[in-house]
């Protein structure tokens, strides 16, 4: 057992009927018994809140504000570093667990002083400790669980084969996904393909320019206001070149008065010079103005043409462009157009790339396909070998004509598989039996053994898969539910069996049970039905006589029951 965890210590405080109790458990078999109604099942209890599981203020002792319950595993090195990733912190080889719970409902969990919430208790307690009562033999009727337990059986080949199919599995689902993908989006491809060879071709017929628009746009508001623009050019060449009144005229009399004086007064030369540039300046002005009313002409179709090109403009840029300005949308779907043929190539390419894809996905089925079979195959021998080691616990537990079978119900690997054939376990559903006697026919568990039958069952599985299952502690509620005599001492025998590899812990009303303990202990309750703080004591081999005696008989002071208890310790050495 050096390789695995046990339970050095429980502490409880205000659970139920327990005011304070703590119970320090040896490495092999650790039995509680006492009385109905002592309070043995809040020990489960206890250790099932440790364990992660849901908290209940009713659990609270009457008239305490909070219940405590604190529990020490020694940890191997081979487990620290898997504990310490979920958030433990192993000390010194030590774990630590608490968990409280308020009147009122409230519940704290650490580990190691370290506050986790329940259900990182119960990933951290997971390999530590496994806890069978009726529940877990509810459990393992159900497929998954029977599948488990052949798993954890089968032990390291088949954890390496499950690994290698896990792998495949989720490569080939990964490209089952993304090939979906691509073929989801093979439509939107094909319309984006689409729309770009139609802008390509749009813009290839509509042929813009740079900043076209705002030359258009220039252009229309000339031709549209031509009547405007003449009037507009002949009044201002009149007032310019009219030879009575005109500008020019009165500028080119004043320029001779100036020129006549000229070089007889600076300043009035400077101001003969402006004068005189005015003149010049006016003077071209007129030209301009009479050149422009030559070339002024109407052209109604000119402007009927550049109406449709604005409107195509605005209708293009509106189809294929964004709120922006009419000129800056056009250079932005220019840059569109320039890049729209590798665009295109590189979207047809996707069709290769779902042909690809397909390839390769025939191939990793192929793999997967034979990973399940290599899966199945261990597992089929993994299940023979269960099959005969739990009918040969059985038949020592007052079950000496059934026999346990656990089949492997696997697919027809070379006919048609569909893909639900495949889990993340592979392609088995595992189905646990038994046959009342050599002839007779196979049940499923849950429908052909009774409780008691069930407890045995479970027993045996436990004590077969130990040896290759990891976790540390065992505990047992009502595993000799049903029975009694040669099969009682049997079911003793088992549970310390198994704890030559783990730890166990078992709460019991049978006396052939509890004489297989290495460390016994008894729940006691006061004369006011309420367990004080010495309820929970762990017996001497004097007291254990004693114990024994009374599940024996009732009076724990009769000398032929101390004589029988006596005996049945003496088991144990033999």
């Amino acid at each position: 057992m050096s390789d695995r965890s046990y339970l050095e210590e429980i502490s409880i405080r205000n659970l139920g009927i327990i005011d304070t109790s703590s119970l320090e458990l040896s490495k092999g078999l650790n039995v509680l018994t006492g009385e109905t109604g002592a309070g043995k099942t809040m020990i489960l209890t206890a250790l099932s809140l440790l364990l992660g599981a849901k908290s209940d203020s009713s659990l609270v002792r009457h008239g305490s504000e909070r219940l405590v319950t604190s529990a020490t595993f020694s940890i191997p090195q081979s487990l620290t570093a898997q504990i310490e990733d979920l958030g433990g912190l192993v000390e010194d080889g030590s774990l630590i667990l608490t968990r409280s719970v308020t009147s009122d409902g409230k519940s704290k969990a650490t580990v190691s002083g370290a506050t986790v919430n329940a259900s990182t208790l119960g990933e951290i307690t997971e390999p530590l400790i496994a806890i069978h009562g009726q529940s877990a033999n509810t459990q393992i009727v159900k497929s998954v669980r029977q599948r488990e337990l052949l798993d954890l059986f089968a032990g390291k080949d088949l954890r390496t084969e499950l690994n290698v199919y896990a792998e495949t599995f989720n490569t080939y689902n990964e490209m089952k996904a993304k090939l979906k993908s691509l073929i989801t989006n093979a439509s939107a491809r094909d319309s984006q393909i689409a729309d770009l060879e139609l802008l390509t071709k749009q813009w290839t017929t509509l042929k813009p320019t740079r900043n076209e628009y705002a030359a258009v746009e220039d252009e229309i508001r000339k031709l549209a206001s031509v009547e405007d623009l003449r009037i507009a050019a002949s009044g201002a060449g009149s007032a310019l070149g009219d030879e009575d009144a005109g500008v020019l005229s009165v500028l080119g009399q004043a320029r001779k008065f100036l020129e006549a004086a000229k070089g007889k007064d600076q300043a009035l030369d400077e101001i003969a010079s402006n004068v005189s540039e005015s003149f010049f300046l006016l003077d071209d002005a007129h030209a301009s103005l009479t050149s422009y009313l030559s070339s002024l002409e109407a052209d109604p179709s000119r402007l009927d043409y550049l109406q449709e090109r604005k409107a195509a403009l605005t209708s293009f840029v509106k189809k294929w462009g964004g709120s922006g300005s009419i000129d800056y949308e056009m250079a932005e779907i220019a840059i569109r157009v320039k890049s729209a043929k590798e665009m295109i190539a590189d979207l047809n390419g996707g069709q290769d790339r779902i042909a690809e894809l397909e390839a390769e996905i025939k191939v990793v089925k192929v793999k997967l396909l034979t990973n399940a079979t290599t899966l199945t195959e261990v597992r089929n021998r993994a299940a023979k070998k269960l099959s005969e080691a739990v009918s040969n616990e059985i038949s020592g537990l007052s079950m000496p004509h059934t026999r346990f079978h656990v089949d492997v119900i696997a697919p027809d690997y070379k006919g048609s598989l569909k893909e639900s054939d495949f889990t993340i376990s592979g392609c088995d559903e595992i189905v646990m039996s038994i046959q009342g006697h050599k002839d007779g026919p196979k049940v499923a568990l849950g429908k052909g053994a009774s409780g008691g039958e069930m407890s045995r069952i479970m027993l045996a599985l436990e004590v077969v898969i130990a040896a290759s299952a990891p976790v540390g502690t065992y505990i047992f509620d009502e595993v000799d539910a049903g029975v009694g005599g040669k099969a009682a001492i049997e079911v003793g025998r088992r549970l310390h069996a198994l704890s030559q590899h783990a730890q166990v812990i078992v709460v019991t009303h049978l006396p052939q049970v509890a004489a297989w303990a290495d460390r016994h202990f008894v729940v006691a309750k006061d004369s006011d039905g309420q367990v004080v703080q010495s309820g929970v004591s762990q017996l001497d081999e004097q007291a254990r006589v004693s114990e024994i005696a009374r599940m024996l008989a009732g009076l724990d002071e009769s000398v032929s029951a101390q004589e029988h208890a006596a005996e049945l310790l003496a088991m144990r050495g033999k």
